[in-house]
């Protein structure tokens, strides 16, 4: 299986992280709202046919990375996002 290629779309105010897969046109998001240096992440939706792949946890590890290169903190408003700190507590100083 190839891995996802995931994206950030930036569109000031609001944006998502995209995942694509090789043999599928639907692709996975992580929409999130961004106010100053704080990105409230709203949902993450993968498409039952490229889900089973890993793909969600993919989408927040992008974000995690690019919050801690650009100093930026997260509102979990996902609950899949919420559920990922949990699961992650060495993420916790990027909490907003």
């Amino acid at each position: 299986m190839d891995e996802p290629v995931i994206t950030h779309v930036d569109q000031g105010a609001e944006g998502e992280y995209q995942a694509r897969v090789p043999d599928s046109a639907a692709f996975g998001r992580l929409t999130y709202v961004r106010r100053d240096n704080v990105l409230t992440a709203e949902h993450t939706l993968v498409p039952t046919e490229i889900g089973g792949r890993g793909i969600a946890g993919k989408l927040v590890d992008a974000m995690i990375a690019d919050a801690r290169a650009g100093g930026w903190k997260i509102v979990p408003q996902c609950s899949y996002v919420a559920a990922a700190f949990k699961r992650h507590p060495e993420w916790a100083d990027l909490l907003a």
